[in-house]
């Protein structure tokens, strides 16, 4: 047996820290929703006060003003938001600005939207960098988004707004 019974036990002990760390990550929920955390939810208004704490006496730091836009909750105070945008700006938001109807905003410029989750596959259209659209569905590399009465499947990391590992169906 190579390395005694000392490596065994020190072997096992990172190995149950290693789970205790997964666990932990993946019980990750808010306090005052149970959702996950951090996750990603839309702006259902026209504009959103972006406010540095979480209530009316805050000051606003800036204004949210793309009804749709992908935003990322990484905390919850009461009635309150903290969220951040794909640029990393964010502040506290008022939760009914917040919709969990999904979307995403392509990130790059000229991204294909096919027929089908195939490299292979017609095009339907053609999205640009920042485009808004509403996230359909994703598998582990494909997502099927619509926009502008356009619709079909992009590649996941082509998006912002959806996690890597995320699937939703």
């Amino acid at each position: 047996m190579t390395g005694g019974p000392k490596f065994l036990s020190l072997a096992m002990g990172l190995c149950l820290l290693c789970m205790t760390a997964l666990a932990a990550a993946a019980a990750e929920r808010g306090p005052v929703t149970n959702l996950p955390m951090p996750r990603f939810v839309s702006l259902k208004a026209e504009e959103g006060n972006v406010r540095r704490g979480p209530s009316l006496s805050h000051r606003i730091d800036w204004v949210f003003t793309r009804r749709n836009m992908p935003l990322e909750v990484t905390a919850e105070y009461g009635h309150w938001r903290r969220v951040r945008d794909r640029d990393g700006v964010g502040g506290w938001v008022h939760y009914s600005l917040l919709s969990g109807v999904r979307h995403v905003i392509v990130e790059q410029d000229l991204t294909p939207m096919l027929v089908k989750p195939d490299p292979e596959s017609p095009v339907n259209a053609m999205a640009e960098s920042g485009v808004i659209a509403r996230l359909d569905s994703c598998g582990l590399d494909w997502c099927r988004i619509s926009a502008d009465g356009a619709r079909g499947w992009v590649e996941k990391r082509r998006l912002w707004g959806i996690r890597p590992d995320e699937i939703k169906e």
